[in-house]
């Protein structure tokens, strides 16, 4: 899997833009002003940080020993998860629907209103 094929997958979704990096290292991508996505551009194979609900998090750490579930503070906000090491193409697109998913089901009715209109 590569940046690439990364950027090319996301952009395509309704409301997806790519934005400014928190450092070099770093993709980032929103839908409808929300992060749902961070890549590392060095090795996008290696992590990838996702967005996704509690018990998501729970069963991924279960199904992959490379997840890494990171709980906020603020239990309002998302959890995030991490994905370390090899995964296909395919799991890395499920990977990243379930996080656009997520934070397109957390907007408010406006945002989503609008999305459905692109």
């Amino acid at each position: 899997m590569n940046v690439e094929d990364i950027r090319v997958y996301c952009l395509n979704k309704k409301g997806v833009i790519e934005c400014f990096p928190f450092d070099e290292d770093t993709l980032v991508f929103k839908v409808m002003g929300k992060m749902f996505l961070l890549v590392s551009i060095s090795d996008p194979t290696c992590s990838i940080n996702v967005k996704c609900d509690p018990d998501r998090a729970i069963q991924l750490k279960e199904q992959y020993e490379d997840v890494q579930p990171g709980y906020h503070m603020n239990k309002k906000m998302w959890n995030s998860v991490t994905y370390t090491g090899a995964f296909s193409k395919q799991q890395f697109y499920e990977m990243i629907d379930h996080s656009y998913d997520e934070v397109v089901k957390g907007l408010i009715r406006k945002d989503r209103l609008a999305l459905n209109d692109l």
